[in-house]
């Protein structure tokens, strides 16, 4: 691939742009920030390691979207964070206008890019991207269900004691304190995740994922987490810039899926060459199903606060 942009040069922003280049997933990685400075100072740090990280990616650092121009993806991490006492959604406002107006800027250098968003309240920031960019659903996917599934696979992997490789799970539903950690699909390594872990403690930890976001801004007090935000979005570029065709849990536009329509939300996708290329529909315990449409509500009150 030739280039790709990241816009937004914070914690999150900068981190994706190293991870991108340490996998050489480009050519060019331009680093775009609305601060003079910032960009330019951290996007040439990032080049001086490649002589010692071995990658040859190019990392630039500017403030002038031109730089971005005929970009292949663009990876959407700008907007405030989240401090303590903060939910996603108090940042929906400010956030969205930022989000309105990367969009707009996409739109015009980028005009054939896959969008990746990361910025919070995730669902409703695609939703956003969406609708000023006008590109279809399979160029505009959020980040969210990869950190949070990573966040439950981690838990689960301490409480059982055995290597987060061998755990599979999918945590679906909007971003947030309704997201769904899909029980009855977590396994590890196929044998289901009930035979190594009491029910009381699964609950704990499907309690603790919905909240890691806020547990790591209570910590930090003065941002939010950027580490395994960053790893996941580059998960996603990497399955579309390799065409690996990976089954992700990603914030898709539905149009029917499970029951839902006109709404983002986290779903099982399988990434590729042509980005959102299907959407799993897999089969839901009632309460999943429930749980689900109940996350899908509030995403949309949360939308209803955006004006485009």
């Amino acid at each position: 691939m030739n280039k790709i942009t990241v816009v937004g040069a914070g914690h999150v922003g900068a981190t994706t742009a190293q991870r991108l280049a340490e996998k050489e997933l480009a050519r060019e990685i331009v680093l775009v920030d609305i601060i003079e400075g910032i960009p330019q100072g951290k996007g040439l740090d990032q080049w001086q390691s490649g002589p010692v990280e071995g990658f040859d990616t190019r990392i630039v650092g500017t403030n002038d979207y031109g730089a971005a121009a005929g970009s292949e993806i663009v990876v959407v991490t700008a907007g405030i964070p989240r401090k303590p006492g903060m939910s996603r959604d108090d940042l929906v406002k400010t956030n969205a206008e930022i989000v309105k107006a990367v969009s707009q800027e996409i739109k015009k250098v980028a005009p054939k890019a896959f969008v990746i968003v990361v910025s919070n309240p995730l669902d409703v920031m695609c939703y956003v991207a969406k609708q000023v960019t006008g590109f279809p659903r399979e160029r505009v996917i959020g980040m969210a269900g990869i950190l949070d599934t990573a966040r439950y696979r981690t838990f689960l992997s301490e409480a059982i004691g055995i290597s987060v490789e061998d755990i599979q799970a999918m945590v679906l539903g909007g971003h947030g304190d309704t997201m769904v950690p899909l029980v009855s699909y977590t396994t590890v390594s196929g044998i289901p995740v009930t035979q190594f872990i009491a029910g009381d403690k699964l609950d704990a930890i499907v309690t603790r994922t919905r909240g890691g976001g806020g547990e790591i801004v209570k910590h930090l007090k003065t941002g939010s987490a950027y580490y395994a935000p960053s790893s996941g979005a580059v998960q996603m570029v990497e399955a579309i810039v390799k065409d690996k065709k990976r089954l992700l849990p990603c914030s898709a536009w539905l149009t029917g899926e499970f029951g839902l329509k006109d709404v983002y939300v986290g779903v099982p996708c399988v990434l590729g060459a042509g980005g959102l290329e299907k959407i799993v529909q897999l089969e839901l315990t009632a309460d999943e199903k429930a749980a689900l449409a109940k996350s899908a509500e509030s995403v949309r009150s949360t939308m209803a606060v955006v004006e485009l």
